[in-house]
C-alpha cells in the first residue's frame, strides 16, 4: 500500500470513528430526553409485569372473604394493608410511568368486583393518588413517590367506602344507611383511629416493597 493509500484509509477510519461517536452521543441524548419525560409509552412487558404483580396482590389477599364477615368498619383495609401496598410499590418501582397504579387497580377490580362490589372504588382512589403524585413528585422517578402512593392507596378507600355505604339502604327496607351495619361506623374517633392504623400498616408495607424492589434490582431481577 502506497503512502497516499494509507493516508486515505486513515482519513476514512477517522471519519467513521467520528460518525460513530456522534451517533452514540445522539443515542444517549435521546435516551436521556425519553427518561426525563413524565408521560411515556407503555410497552407490552410493562403491562405484563403489572398483571403479574396484581396476581401476587390477589393471591396474598385471599383472606378477604374472611374479613368481609367481620362487621368492623375499616377491618378490610387493615387486613389487606400490607399486601395492597407492598406489591403495588414493587410494580411502580419497575414501571415508573403515570397510570401504573391505575392499571393495577383495574386488574384487581376485575377479579374482586364480583366478590365485593365496592372494590371498584380502588380505581377512583388510584386516579386521585396518581394526580397527587404528578403534582408533588412529577411522576415515579423518585423512590419515595412510590412509597407515598402505596401508603395512601388503601387508606383512601375508607372515606369513599363510608360515602358508598351511606348512599345505599339495608336489605330490610328500613330507611337506614348500610354503614349502620358496621361496628364503629358512626364513631368518629374509631374511624380516625382505624384510618391512622391502616396508614401505618400501609407505610410499613410500602417501605418493605421499596426494599424488596431495590434488592431485586441489585440481583438483576428487576431491570
Amino acid at each position: 500500500m502506497t503512502t497516499r493509500e494509507k493516508a486515505i484509509a486513515e482519513l476514512v477510519n477517522f471519519f467513521k470513528e467520528e460518525n460513530s461517536v456522534e451517533l452514540l452521543a445522539t443515542s444517549v441524548s435521546d435516551e436521556k430526553k425519553s427518561s426525563n419525560k413524565i408521560f411515556r409509552k407503555y410497552k407490552i412487558k410493562d403491562i405484563v409485569f403489572l398483571a403479574i404483580i396484581t396476581a401476587c396482590t390477589l393471591v396474598t389477599g385471599a383472606i378477604m372473604p374472611l374479613l368481609t364477615s367481620v362487621p368492623l368498619f375499616g377491618i378490610i383495609q387493615l387486613g389487606l394493608g400490607i399486601q395492597f401496598s407492598l406489591f403495588p410499590v414493587i410494580g411502580m418501582m419497575k414501571v415508573r410511568k403515570p397510570f401504573a397504579l391505575v392499571l393495577q387497580s383495574i386488574f384487581i377490580s376485575i377479579f374482586l368486583v364480583f366478590m365485593f362490589p365496592p372494590m371498584l372504588l380502588l380505581i377512583a382512589c388510584a386516579i386521585v393518588i396518581e394526580i397527587l403524585v404528578l403534582l408533588i413528585f412529577r411522576g415515579y422517578k423518585n423512590d419515595w413517590a412510590c412509597v407515598f402512593a402505596g401508603t395512601l392507596y388503601m387508606p383512601m378507600t375508607i372515606p369513599l367506602l363510608y360515602m358508598y355505604y351511606n348512599l345505599f339502604y339495608t336489605v330490610s327496607g328500613n330507611e337506614k344507611s348500610a354503614v349502620s351495619m358496621f361496628i364503629g361506623a358512626n364513631n368518629v374517633g374509631l374511624i380516625i383511629g382505624m384510618t391512622l392504623a391502616v396508614m401505618l400498616v400501609c407505610f410499613i408495607g410500602s417501605v418493605i416493597g421499596l426494599i424488596v424492589a431495590k434488592e431485586l434490582k441489585k440481583a438483576g431481577k428487576l431491570k
